[in-house]
């Protein structure tokens, strides 16, 4: 009978929020952490790769899925579309605002990709401004493999621009009207030809703080999980305040209705 507590409506409710915390902890939070630290490592392991290997034929690369290749330094000889041209808003680009100038590029042996030529800073904070076209003609670049962000909408004109607010080669592809433009991008590495007012910096290989994070959610769900125990455990025991029933003390009202004389 001393745990009859338990099954007060008060006390359900606690056990039912600490299990469902400390389940969300276990099951969802701290492998959502481990799942990124995982992914940072990959690409840190990726550009590192990619710093002591030669760029790579194209070719070797160019499928439906950029994913498996991403960050790895490939070699593009074809012609830039500038027609097709748009630009990446609401960018950050080392802590500043930034757009992201995203051009077409035909290959020279048929299929058509998209190639982010780097970053341009905005004008007052929000107008694109005015910066080169890429050059005409033949030209071959060294380019970063990236995969595609999701689709976020048709592309909008705006100050006299083609803006899209993803980078996907599909958005930009419809926007210009060309055919089969193939999943993800390529970025150019800085000194290349039609690089803008910078080429995007590579990330910082560093760990992040997600490892930690994830030991964090755990330590939350284990120390949710030892609280309840103990008060458990502490209210069990006899004289816990909620293991029995404590009387109530009566009004002053209630005193004196009973002992009208004394009253």
């Amino acid at each position: 009978m001393r745990f009859r507590f338990l099954l007060r409506p008060g006390w359900l409710a606690l056990t039912l929020a600490v299990w469902v915390f400390a389940g969300a902890c276990f099951a969802l939070l701290a492998p959502w952490q481990f799942g990124r630290d995982a992914e940072r490592e990959a690409q840190n392991d990726a550009i590192s790769s990619s710093v002591d290997l030669d760029p790579a034929p194209v070719s070797e690369v160019l499928g439906r899925d950029n994913s498996a290749h991403e960050w790895r330094e490939v070699e593009l000889t074809g012609e830039y579309l500038a027609d097709a041209e748009a630009v990446a808003r609401l960018r950050t680009v080392q802590g500043e605002a930034a757009f992201e100038v995203l051009t077409p590029f035909r290959l020279a042996d048929g299929p058509t990709v998209l190639v982010n030529r780097g970053y341009v800073r905005p004008v007052n904070g929000v107008r694109v401004p005015d910066y080169a076209a890429p050059p005409a003609g033949r030209v071959s670049v060294v380019a970063l493999v990236r995969a595609g962000e999701s689709d976020s909408g048709d592309a909008f004109t705006e100050d006299g621009h083609r803006q899209v607010r993803s980078i996907n080669s599909a958005v930009v592809g419809r926007a210009a009207g060309l055919g089969d433009v193939r999943p993800g991008y390529f970025q150019l590495v800085e000194g290349q030809p039609g690089v803008v007012q910078g080429a995007l910096p590579l990330p910082k290989l560093d760990a992040g703080p997600f490892f930690s994070y994830a030991l964090q959610w755990i330590a939350f769900g284990v120390m949710a999980l030892g609280g309840w125990l103990y008060f458990t455990w502490r209210e069990a025991q006899p004289g816990g305040v909620l293991a029995e029933e404590r009387p109530r003390r009566k009004t002053v009202q209630e005193m004196l209705a009973e002992d009208p004389v004394s009253g």
